[in-house]
């Protein structure tokens, strides 16, 4: 069973691939994937792949050792297959392509999920990076099930397939779903009838018993988590058969090395870029994020996320955390 941390904007960054692919211990995650990368005009400079990958510079892993595949999205196959063919040549260990994202910014400039209709686009643009790029490095794509129906799920399989992808993710819910539960496991499994790409599945796989579940309705084996990664670390060890017990103490230690792994982002002399640099009020947004969802499964988080909630100071924060440890 492979286990795939997924992509999520503004959420699995480099800082929290860092933590995550870590707690994750030795048998973790199998990859991980960037936030996606926006194609849409040209082709970009190597310090946009390292602002969203800095882990490029590191032979594309993490610190634990897990390979970070780069996600581009666009519509243009041209343009694409050119910034593959570059973030290769910087390291990329795999490329992936989105046909997934929901938000109405990104469907509105052809981006995303709503390619979805248009099945042929959708094969002419992982033709054109399958192309680009050496044949041993994986071209794969996420996909979601369609746009207001499912009536299109298996031809953007089969465009998958037919123009060479090494792999096919789907999350198992349309555009028009959004987040909203259920997953629609059971519709992979209609879609392995067609197709013989591997497949990942992905949505609600949130504990033991529904990636259990997932496995049986969809019919695949290896799976990709999201949200659930972030909220309930531990949940990878449960599905490696780990006997593993993430005790609330041990996650303060793990929040607070967050902490410190933003403030210590360095810039490296061949990324000269302001985004690049690290910055309180961004420090500050990203841990209330983390916490604001730790919520949602640790109790314990409740007392302190009312400490820190108000807070602007990195150091008043950083401070409280470890007070609290």
């Amino acid at each position: 069973m492979k286990i795939i941390l997924a992509p999520m904007e503004g959420l699995t960054d480099v800082h929290m691939r860092h933590i995550l692919t870590q707690m994750a211990g030795q048998t973790g995650f199998d990859w991980c994937v960037t936030e996606f990368i926006r194609i849409t005009q040209q082709l970009l400079l190597p310090k946009a792949f390292y602002h969203y990958c800095p882990e490029l510079l590191t032979n594309g892993k993490t610190a634990s050792g897990t390979p970070v595949h780069i996600q581009l999205l666009g519509s243009d196959p041209q343009l694409l297959a050119e910034n593959a063919q570059r973030v290769v040549e910087l390291g990329a260990p795999a490329i992936d392509l989105n046909f997934g994202c929901p938000a109405k910014s990104v469907n509105q400039h052809r981006g995303g999920a709503v390619l979805l209709e248009e099945p042929e686009l959708v094969h002419q643009i992982v033709l054109a990076v399958r192309n680009a790029v050496p044949k041993q490095i994986p071209v794969s794509a996420k996909m979601r099930l369609g746009v207001n129906d499912r009536s299109k799920m298996v031809d953007n399989a089969l465009a998958i397939e037919s123009a060479g992808a090494s792999w096919l993710t789907i999350h198992a819910r349309t555009k028009a779903d959004g987040y909203r539960p259920p997953a629609h496991w059971h519709e992979l499994a209609t879609i392995r009838q067609h197709v013989k790409l591997p497949m990942i599945a992905n949505g609600d796989i949130d504990s033991v018993t529904n990636a259990q579940r997932c496995q049986q309705q969809s019919q695949c084996t290896d799976i990709m988590i999201g949200r659930a990664a972030v909220i309930q670390p531990y949940l990878i060890r449960a599905l490696r058969g780990e006997t593993y017990q993430l005790t609330w103490a041990q996650l303060l230690d793990w929040q607070r090395q967050f902490l410190q792994h933003m403030q210590q982002a360095v810039v490296n002399p061949l990324v000269v870029d302001s985004q690049q640099k690290w910055t309180e009020a961004g420090a500050v947004g990203r841990y209330k994020q983390w916490l604001g969802m730790l919520l949602q499964a640790w109790p314990e988080a409740q007392t302190l996320f009312q400490q820190i909630k108000k807070e602007r100071s990195y150091s008043q924060i950083y401070q409280i955390v470890q007070q609290s440890a």
